[in-house]
């Protein structure tokens, strides 16, 4: 067995044993090492404050078989050691200042799927709501997620019914890529109904969890997957929630991760939008309505911009004053002179003509017989 292979047991091992974030595990592990601490807790000597926290699962080891299964299945163990690794996105954890488990980063990340995490994560918007969505919510849900897509966002969410359900289908729809955060292993259907839908997310992008196969769904495995969702989105959109919320959970992981929080506001009437709209009279989340709004939100913590955000600009969001309202003083059709545009913008003929020069240089303007019109 390699070295490799025999790290990548130990990793299973541990979190199978673990079943989610232990701070002290990932302590002990950086300090002696996965293999080291994969041994001692097999052989119960592990110690203090770790060997109580998994002395009742050391007997788990079913490393090997859970490995081989989930390759089967187009399935693997992403962990610290490996290149797609998400890094970056998980340096927020080490700005807590607590010691309980639930704000320790994953420990690894079993995944169904052949894409590369980081690939995936590199720009990536987490879109998440109650269950009970109104047709207004699935309907911006999808228009919201279905742009970002679109535009080459990875849209991550929850997969559960409602806005959840509403934003992976709606990325899928458009030929996008989306991430499915589950609260059980990857190798179980929850909801049970969505069985076709986390099928279809793992041959377009990936589904995750920090839980080893067949662990079931329980209720504070939940509260766990919302931290995942926000720390590997570039921000987190709560599309409905009512006043009591798992997605506001997700938002209050953003925050704490340093990740903007956008929320959609709906009617005042709807028991479903009250969540939001506490959270945007709060100043706990921006308001926003469109894909364009949320990227703008996200892209400065991506910190670049590399051209493919294009579905949200248009050509004159780069023009002066002066440029857009000559462009704008053209009639819809046929040409008219510089004097005709000066007095239709009320901008002096001098800076009309100035304009229509750098219009035309932006391909916006064509000179003809009778004057100038738009291209």
């Amino acid at each position: 067995m390699s070295a490799a292979d025999e790290r990548r047991l130990a990793w299973a091992y541990l979190s199978t044993v673990a079943q989610g974030a232990s701070r002290s595990l990932s302590a002990a592990i950086g300090e002696h090492g996965v293999v080291e601490v994969a041994e001692a807790v097999r052989q119960g000597g592990a110690g203090g404050r770790l060997s109580s926290r998994l002395a009742a699962r050391a007997h788990l080891d079913t490393a090997a078989e859970d490995l081989g299964r989930l390759a089967r299945s187009r399935g693997r163990l992403v962990t610290p050691d490996d290149e797609e690794w998400p890094a970056w996105h998980l340096l927020g954890f080490e700005s807590l200042t607590t010691t309980a488990d639930a704000d320790a980063p994953p420990l690894a990340l079993w995944v169904w799927g052949e894409r590369r995490i980081d690939e995936l994560t590199d720009r990536s918007v987490g879109i998440v709501g109650t269950r009970a969505a109104s047709g207004y919510g699935e309907h911006v849900t999808a228009q919201v997620a279905g742009d970002l897509a679109v535009d080459g966002w990875t849209v991550v969410s929850g997969a559960a019914f409602g806005v959840d359900a509403a934003a992976h289908r709606a990325a899928l729809g458009v030929g996008g890529t989306t991430l499915a955060v589950l609260a059980c292993g990857v190798d179980r259907a929850y909801p049970a109904a969505h069985s076709a839908l986390l099928r279809s997310v793992s041959e377009a992008g990936l589904v995750v969890s920090e839980y080893p196969p067949g662990t079931a769904p329980a209720r504070y495995r939940f509260l766990a997957r919302n931290r995942l969702i926000a720390a590997l989105s570039a921000g987190t959109v709560v599309v409905e929630a009512g006043w009591r919320s798992g997605a506001r959970n997700t938002a209050t992981w953003a925050r704490r991760l340093g990740k903007p929080v956008m929320a959609v506001p709906g009617p005042v009437t709807s028991a479903s939008s009250q969540g939001c709209h506490r959270m945007i009279r709060e100043g706990e989340a921006r308001l926003v309505g469109s894909a364009h709004e949320v990227v703008e939100e996200c892209g400065p913590v991506l910190g670049r911009d590399d051209g493919r955000d294009a579905l949200f600009r248009r050509d004159l969001d780069g023009l002066s004053r002066e440029s857009s309202l000559v462009y704008e003083a053209f009639p819809a059709t046929g040409s008219c002179t510089p004097s005709v545009l000066a007095e239709s913008a009320g901008v002096p003929v001098e800076q009309v003509r100035a304009a229509l020069t750098l219009l035309e240089l932006d391909g916006l303007v064509v000179l003809v017989d009778g004057g100038w019109r738009r291209a």
